[in-house]
């Protein structure tokens, strides 16, 4: 992790977006107090594939039915 202070991280921010680019973690302070962090972003999920699991799962007809007394009272913690 480095620290900067705020002139260089205003005259080197593109030095230092490559440095996090490539997973580094930069401090950013002022008067020797950090005040910012630079971090890579995570990466982006990807496109979702709808019905990927379809025929594999089986949901009940009473799925959301209510819960009988004795079921609520343990789920509960009665």
């Amino acid at each position: 992790m480095q620290i900067v202070n705020i002139h260089e991280a205003k005259t080197h921010l593109s030095r230092l977006l490559e440095h996090v680019a490539g997973g580094e973690e930069i401090i950013i302070a002022k008067a020797g107090k950090a005040v910012a962090r630079l971090v890579p972003l995570a990466a982006a999920p990807g496109n979702r594939q709808l019905g990927l699991l379809k025929g594999r799962l089986n949901v009940p007809e009473d799925f959301d039915a209510p819960l009988t007394d004795s079921d609520l009272a343990l789920f509960e913690g009665r």
